[in-house]
């Protein structure tokens, strides 16, 4: 992904959190509420101690601190679970909006540019792309401000209690951001691969799929499955190297900040045995010590689980270029968006063309030239002509799915496409079963009666009545059975 590719990503998946501003900023607010809780519970915790051992004071005299103590982790195990509810939220409404804008320009680009792409891979990215967004809007972004404040007020309380101690937490603490962008550069790549490569896989997939009578007939299904395996043990290696990343990075952030809370410890210790005499280091109760060592775990653990939702702002990288090139492609295939017409005082009656012209991108002539019609509301028109001829486009210029060269359409006074309209393709959809039961995928209490007497009215009764079983009549999913050919076994 080159530097302008990745700032346009970047710039879409800020516009994506500004949408949603609020909720990522509720999320914030609550884990900066269950971090206040966590240093609570951690004082209560070191004062509990503080008085058992040190001043010998009764556990009776101390049944206030430990329902302090519980009141304080509750507290923090609720402000964690409306952390995790508004994040989840704002996840949501940012995957919607994602899918939303999929889906319009699924929708502008239509359905000659979209038909030409894999059914595999467009799924794949309206369903797994979509949702690799979650991690980073649900977990990376808003920690992004936690990394940073809960550390500064942990700091603050250590420099309080200890100024030699905080020092160490602060001269160790950018040890950890530095290795998380040094491991996550290689992160990035490595995910804009995987998206890649299970995109491809997807679509090759569905592709052998759809093709599996043809392959078997030509006695080419070996070499099929063959290119299958290649690709997904392509798949498996790149999935592996990002594990192999991520592992690598959670152990070099894990060791690292092993050893900050090490040094702490050593300084509490030695101070406490009175080995150390610099600083504030005779000034040291075992409040302090106890106190500082419990919070020490405590600053790098924000730091630490930024580090591992590192990989959710790789894999959001990822998919968010996947995302954003397609954008790109329908926009550049579908052209211009179709020219406004004026609006009339009235409703026409009629289909309009007026020296209508059209030629596809990749030709060198018109497939239309100067073509002029006016088709009367109500009329049945039949288009016909040689294969290659022009049915089909003219078809879709009527739909508004494609724009013409020049020349003009109304549609009953309206562009083409700006109302809803009436679409039987080429390629219909049916399943395997009876004609009932495709005919009950829209009415599914519809009678048989009711389904007699609705086929009569569109003019197949003949039909019906011809065919042994009726509307009980087997149909497989390619039409065998429905035609006038022979029924389907």
């Amino acid at each position: 992904m080159t530097a302008p590719e990745q700032r346009t990503t970047r710039r879409w998946l800020t516009e994506l959190a500004n949408g949603n501003r609020r909720w990522i900023q509720g999320t914030v607010l609550f884990g900066t509420l269950a971090g206040v809780a966590t240093i609570g519970q951690m004082v209560l915790l070191a004062l509990i101690v503080y008085r058992g051992l040190i001043e010998k004071t009764p556990v009776s005299h101390l049944t206030y601190l430990f329902l302090a103590l519980i009141g304080a982790m509750v507290v923090r195990a609720l402000f964690q679970g409306l952390q995790t509810r508004m994040a989840t939220h704002a996840s949501a409404q940012v995957r919607r909006s994602v899918r939303r804008q999929i889906h319009q320009h699924w929708q502008a680009a239509g359905p000659i540019v979209t038909g030409q792409e894999s059914a595999g891979a467009l799924a794949r990215e309206w369903i797994d792309h979509v949702e690799s967004l979650h991690g980073y809007f649900a977990r990376f972004l808003p920690q992004m401000s936690l990394s940073v404040i809960i550390p500064l007020m942990i700091l603050a309380l250590v420099f309080w209690l200890d100024w030699l101690a905080g020092i160490f937490l602060l001269l160790s603490a950018p040890l950890i951001p530095l290795f998380m962008a040094l491991v996550g550069m290689g992160a990035e790549k490595l995910n804009q691969q995987h998206f890649e490569t299970i995109s491809r896989l997807s679509g090759q997939f569905l592709d052998k799929v759809r093709g599996l009578t043809t392959l078997q007939l030509f006695g080419q299904t070996e070499p099929a499955a063959e290119i299958i395996e290649h690709r997904s043990d392509r798949y498996r290696k790149v999935t592996m190297k990002t594990l192999k990343v991520a592992f690598l990075s959670s152990a070099v952030l894990e060791f690292f900040s092993s050893v900050a809370i090490a040094v702490i410890a050593i300084y509490i210790g030695f101070g406490l045995l009175g080995y150390i005499e610099f600083g504030p280091a005779d000034e040291l109760t075992l409040f302090n010590g106890l106190l500082i060592l419990l919070l020490a775990p405590e600053f790098f653990q924000p730091l630490r689980t930024l580090s591992q939702h590192y990989h959710d702002r790789a894999a959001a990288l990822g998919a968010s270029a996947e995302i954003l090139a397609r954008f790109q492609q329908f926009e550049e295939e579908a052209g211009t968006p179709p020219r406004r017409v004026e609006a009339k005082t009235e409703t026409s009656g009629t289909i309009e063309l007026q020296n209508v012209t059209f030629r596809y991108a990749d030709a060198s002539t018109d497939l239309l030239r100067g073509l002029s019609l006016t088709i009367p509301r109500g009329q049945a028109i039949a288009l016909t002509g040689p294969s290659g001829g022009g049915k089909s486009t003219l078809l879709h210029l009527l739909a508004g799915f494609l724009t013409p060269s020049s020349g003009t359409i109304q549609v009953f006074g309206q562009e083409p496409g700006s109302f809803s309209f009436g679409w039987l393709g080429q390629r219909g959809f049916l399943v395997q079963g009876t004609w009932a039961d495709n005919l009950r995928l829209t009415s599914p209490d519809a009678s048989d009666v009711a389904i007699e007497t609705a086929l009569k009215r569109v003019g197949l009764g003949d039909l019906v009545n011809s065919r042994p079983e009726g509307i009980d009549s087997p149909i497989a999913e390619d039409g065998r059975g429905l035609s006038g050919g022979r029924p389907a076994d």
